[in-house]
């Protein structure tokens, strides 16, 4: 298991190094000049020459490149072109709200869709379990930012139960508030993602039920509760931690249309300024921060489906030898 986890952790540094060049490729392939927006409509060459002077955007791009590395290396995102400030308080500042919507619908996405995924694969020649399965492939094909407005229209602005956008400026300093703001983007993420993991669930239960060795633990005398407990809940939980490691990574990156519907200061709208202002310390550092944590998600999901199935760690010691 030691081996695995330094062969894990060096993939991971590997990874993020080429992710690191990538992103930095990419920004500069992108058309505009940041010196731009430093300076007013109708500036002069001269202004201009000075703006890329002062952000350093006139370096040859391997030395902007091996700055911006060694920044990393020292845990510095670097400054924004714009504001002059650094990226990485900001960049913190804006997790505080990305990290609680993303985590809380990502746990009310499970709570939601192990049940009815469960029920929908146990009562599937049932009417109600085919209902559930279409409701299920119908909220797949809702788009988030839809849903966002229908939510918006019918509990904000109709019934006025809940705000329709925007954070305190005090943050979580006035708790109740915060969370009150958060609860129809988390709704409206949870809902989404739900509707997408039942399908893994019934899939994934679908293959247990059909499996010999639980048919094996009911002629032995184990009830179905029992049987499905001791046996085929393990089973069923590998694939799909698989893929909750996916929808975990891909809500962390999709959240920019979520914070745009609700007007949520978190990484979506930085990330949205930055790169409308060519600000690329900022558009950087969000997309850096945020593959980080796409690759430790990632890293998480494989290390629990190996503690969870021991198949996997035999397979893994096999090859060490």
């Amino acid at each position: 298991m030691g081996r695995y986890l330094l062969r894990r952790l060096a993939f991971l540094l590997v990874s993020l190094a080429l992710a690191s060049v990538v992103l930095f490729v990419l920004l500069r392939l992108l058309p505009g000049d940041p010196a731009n927006a430093l300076t007013s409509v109708g500036a002069s060459p001269e202004q201009i020459a000075a703006a890329r002077h002062s952000i350093g955007s006139d370096r040859p791009l391997p030395e902007q490149f091996t700055h911006w590395l060694g920044q990393l290396t020292s845990g510095d995102l670097g400054t924004s072109f714009v504001s002059s400030l650094p990226v990485g308080p900001e960049v913190t500042a804006r997790l505080n709200v990305t990290v609680p919507l993303t985590l809380a619908a990502f746990v009310l996405a499970v709570v939601i869709a192990v049940p009815v995924g469960f029920v929908a694969a146990y009562k599937r020649r049932t009417w109600y379990g085919a209902v559930l399965s279409g409701i299920s492939q119908l909220g797949i094909a809702v788009p988030v930012f839809w849903l966002g407005m229908i939510l918006i229209a019918v509990f904000a602005l109709n019934a006025g139960w809940l705000p329709s956008g925007g954070f305190p400026q005090d943050g979580w300093a006035a708790p109740a508030e915060a969370v009150r703001s958060l609860v129809l983007p988390v709704v409206t993420i949870a809902l989404v993602m739900g509707a997408s993991l039942i399908r893994y669930v019934r899939s994934a239960t679908l293959d247990v039920l059909g499996s010999d060795y639980l048919r094996t633990a009911r002629a032995l005398g184990a009830s179905f509760p029992k049987a499905m407990w001791r046996h085929g809940l393990r089973n069923a939980s590998v694939p799909v931690i698989s893929i909750l490691g996916i929808e975990l990574a891909s809500t962390l990156l999709g959240a920019v249309v979520v914070e745009s519907v609700y007007a949520l200061p978190g990484l979506g709208s930085l990330l949205a300024t930055g790169i409308a202002q060519h600000d690329y310390p900022v558009v950087q550092g969000v997309l850096f921060v945020s593959t980080l944590a796409v690759l430790l998600i990632g890293f998480a999901a494989d290390l629990i489906q190996r503690v969870i199935d021991p198949r996997l760690r035999g397979r893994l010691s096999g090859g060490a030898r």
